[in-house]
């Protein structure tokens, strides 16, 4: 191993040594050309120029024009006024009748009032004489308890609904809400000998659904 240390510049010198006599012999050997090569010239092919065509930007087209407005003719027809013939011996000014008015300006004539229609809701509903207050104390005064109700310890309030027609009376009363015992049929009774305003609509007397309460309480 200490051999190989002490030699190893020799054999780098050695190493060049050799590399550069390889290069010189390189160097020194002469280069023979072969005398058969053959040149071949190729002509040249012509560029033709080449027409390129040029783009344009043509504008967008405008926007089509509006219609033109339709004329519409309207006919009115002629009206014929009658005047009066002239006096000129009277210093009267001239009376000119009024104008007819056209038939389509003829403003129409508003239906009247059904009277055999039952209205719910009216313009004038139907009040309870004398007035409210005291109508709904005789009714309760008019109203018996029923002897069956009273036995079974049935207490309750009758909802009775009917028509005041026109003439302010009562007409087809019906129990809407009955507790039992026989107070249906007493509230009817009660209720059949109110008498009431009529209710209106436009003015008119017409019919209307009315509703009243009958209470019934044990003492």
């Amino acid at each position: 191993m200490r051999d190989l240390r002490r030699r190893y510049p020799l054999y780098v010198q050695l190493g060049l040594l050799l590399s550069l006599a390889l290069a010189i012999a390189a160097f020194s050997v002469p280069l023979r050309f072969s005398e058969d090569i053959e040149v071949i010239r190729v002509p040249n092919e012509p560029i033709l120029p080449t027409e390129i065509e040029i783009t344009q930007h043509r504008p967008d087209p405008p926007p089509p024009r509006p219609p033109a407005p339709i004329e519409v003719e309207t006919v009115v027809d002629e009206i014929t006024v009658e005047l009066p013939p002239l006096d000129p011996t009277t210093e009267a000014p001239l009376a000119i009748p009024p104008l007819p008015i056209p038939p389509d300006l003829v403003p129409e004539p508003e239906p009247a009032a059904d009277v055999s229609e039952i209205f719910e809701v009216v313009e004038d509903p139907p009040v309870l004489l004398p007035d409210e207050l005291e109508g709904l104390r005789q009714l309760q005064r008019r109203a018996r308890y029923p002897e069956l109700a009273r036995r079974a310890g049935i207490e309750g309030t009758v909802l009775v609904q009917f028509v005041v027609d026109e003439q302010g009376n009562v007409v087809d009363p019906v129990c809407v809400r009955d507790p039992g015992g026989q107070t249906c049929e007493e509230a009817i009774r009660a209720v059949r000998d109110a008498e009431f305003k009529p209710g209106r609509q436009r003015g008119k007397p017409v019919k209307v659904r009315f509703r009243l309460p009958v209470r019934f309480r044990l003492r």
